[in-house]
């Protein structure tokens, strides 16, 4: 199968990438380069620098079969003070590419979505019946797209499925080298596992818990984590389904939460890292973040009854692997001392 990976050369994309690769798929990248990294696209891709509103030559002379959905914005913070760069890149940009498509007979999409649009959940875990209600830009401009696609899947019979995840960790380490190995590296870090791992790694002096009298076994935020090799074998999954239904002309939009279906809270995340690197991670007491649910976690039922998909890999799996590549990038953090307490 030809494969159109928007945003392919990110954290997620890359993984997505190299595993497309990896099942016999013949992938073209197509990325800006805004946020990702052109030697994170995956040897044996074909790599083109571009936004998703310059799809159409490539869709036009590609004879794709069908297209992952990786390119967007995704700084919740910025979103609010600038939420027209994410109407125009996340919403707009989507609507140009759904257009290309269109144009171009290739009727099977798989959208990466987000547990943001739920917003904050009446109850846990969420499902995919429960109330949209996202409380930002980001979440809004995933959540039209994911109203796009029912709307193209009626009207146009396109073949979508929307994967809607929470908190991915982890990496795709190669057995020999840093050649194949993906993972996080963001120019402004927001996530709590990367954030701790260079506290562990002495590159911050502490790490902040916002938040230590919520109604959980410890106090802290849970939130719910998959490592994103569970998330990249979900996505091959929704592919293979879009893509036997993309001929049948009846249309059709699958839309999936991707969770651990547990979830782990803030404290639990860095006694893990504490545990895996072996090395002191300070952590300090700071007051609640307004609007954070004290829970977020997602029921993973029904892609499993739909993907046949299960999450695999544990906390400390996403920790560790997270780690390796953390040194691999920071080979002077790998050869440091520090006294651990695991």
């Amino acid at each position: 199968m030809r494969v159109l990976v928007t945003g392919g050369a990110g954290y997620i994309g890359s993984v997505v990438s190299a595993e497309l690769l990896d099942a016999g798929h013949q992938v073209t990248v197509l990325d800006n380069l805004s946020t990702g990294h052109a030697d994170a696209v995956p040897a044996g891709a074909e790599f083109v620098q571009a936004s998703i509103t310059e799809a159409d030559p490539v869709l036009a002379g590609g004879q794709f079969d069908a297209v992952v959905h990786f390119a967007a914005k995704s700084l919740v913070p910025e979103s609010v003070t600038a939420p027209e760069l994410y109407w125009q890149n996340n919403t707009a940009g989507s609507l140009a590419l759904l257009e290309s498509m269109r144009r171009h007979d290739v009727g099977a999409i798989v959208f990466s979505s987000t547990a943001a649009t739920y917003g904050e959940p009446d109850t846990v875990p969420i499902l995919e019946s429960s109330p949209t209600r996202p409380t930002n830009p980001y979440g809004a401009s995933k959540l039209a797209v994911d109203h796009m696609l029912t709307s193209y899947a009626a009207a146009h019979g396109f073949s979508a499925v929307s994967l809607r995840y929470f908190n991915v960790a982890g990496a795709r380490i190669a057995s020999d080298d840093s050649a194949g190995s993906y993972g996080e590296r963001h120019a402004t870090e927001t996530h709590l596992i990367p954030i701790a791992l260079q506290v562990a790694a002495g590159l911050r002096p502490e790490l902040q818990v916002n938040g230590v009298h919520y109604p959980t076994p410890d106090g802290s935020c849970v939130r719910d984590y998959i490592h994103v090799l569970d998330l990249a074998d979900a996505h091959l999954r929704a592919l293979d389904r879009a893509s036997a239904r993309a001929g049948d002309g009846q249309g059709s939009h699958l839309i999936c939460n991707l969770g651990s279906g547990s979830g782990s809270s803030v404290r639990e995340v860095i006694e893990s890292v504490r545990r895996i690197t072996g090395r002191p991670t300070p952590a300090v007491d700071a007051p609640n973040r307004p609007g954070d649910p004290a829970v977020l976690i997602a029921s993973n039922d029904k892609a499993a009854d739909e993907l046949g998909w299960r999450p695999t890999r544990d906390l400390d799996r996403m920790v560790a692997d997270a780690w390796e590549f953390f040194q691999r990038l920071r080979p002077e953090v790998a050869g440091a001392t520090g006294s651990g307490n695991g």
